[in-house]
């Protein structure tokens, strides 16, 4: 008999306004673990920094979360903690929102990945 060796799947973690999480949960990735910690923040007018800053570093610190989509206008309340984060697993990604559109220049991911190529790259 061959063992059959299958990937460990990892979740993904949101921190986002309600139309972005109310989006995403209908697509199915709202999620308990084991201490029924859900996987996602939904953020609104009197959700506090405090709040979100502990929720952002709960979900990069999970095992089981492989990328973490932020809203980028919330990003900008916590870049502190974006930009210290440089682990490859969980992926810290920035998207826009319905009400915020994206701006490159603000993404200090895309910043990052920018520094590691150069056009001779891609030619």
């Amino acid at each position: 008999m061959s063992k059959i060796t299958m990937a460990k799947s990892h979740l993904i973690g949101l921190v986002g306004d309600e139309d972005t999480c109310t989006a995403f949960l209908l697509g199915g990735i709202g999620e308990l673990n084991n201490a029924r910690e859900p996987n996602f923040l939904v953020v609104k007018k009197d959700t506090t920094i405090g709040e979100i800053e502990t929720q952002l570093k709960k979900l990069l610190a999970r095992k089981d979360i492989g990328i973490v989509l932020i809203n980028q206008h919330i990003a900008n309340d916590v870049r502190h903690i974006i930009e210290t984060h440089t682990a490859a697993i969980p992926a810290l990604l920035e998207i826009p929102s319905k009400e915020h559109p994206y701006d490159a220049s603000k993404d200090s991911i895309l910043k990052r990945a920018k520094g590691m190529f150069n056009v001779e790259d891609f030619r």
